[in-house]
């Protein structure tokens, strides 16, 4: 009369795992300071409701926070990257210039 015991399925089909873009977040607020500052703090915002919502149980809600934290987090670290570049190219054409100058 030994019955063989099976574990009830999970609820609502399995768990939904939603990645919140939490640390390319955080390098673009520290990375691209400046410039991408607007769109580094929504970033942040929108990859600290990811967890919440997947806790209670807002599978879409969630999806669309991740969404948007992936597109601002990256669209900042972009913004950042290009602003270096031009720094960067200004600078060795400013020092170059002013070299040629002095002949």
């Amino acid at each position: 009369m030994s019955q063989n015991w099976t574990p009830p399925p999970a609820s609502g089909g399995g768990s939904a795992t939603v990645p919140n873009y939490m640390v390319p977040a955080i390098i673009s607020i520290f990375c691209c300071w400046p410039l991408a500052m607007p769109l580094a703090i929504p970033a942040i915002i929108f990859a600290a409701q990811v967890n919440s919502k997947l806790a209670a149980g807002d599978t879409a809600g969630a999806e669309d926070s991740s969404k948007k934290a992936k597109m601002f987090s990256f669209i900042a670290i972009g913004l950042g990257v290009l602003g270096i570049l031009v720094y960067v190219i200004m600078l060795v054409l400013g020092v170059g210039l002013s070299a040629m100058g002095n002949r």
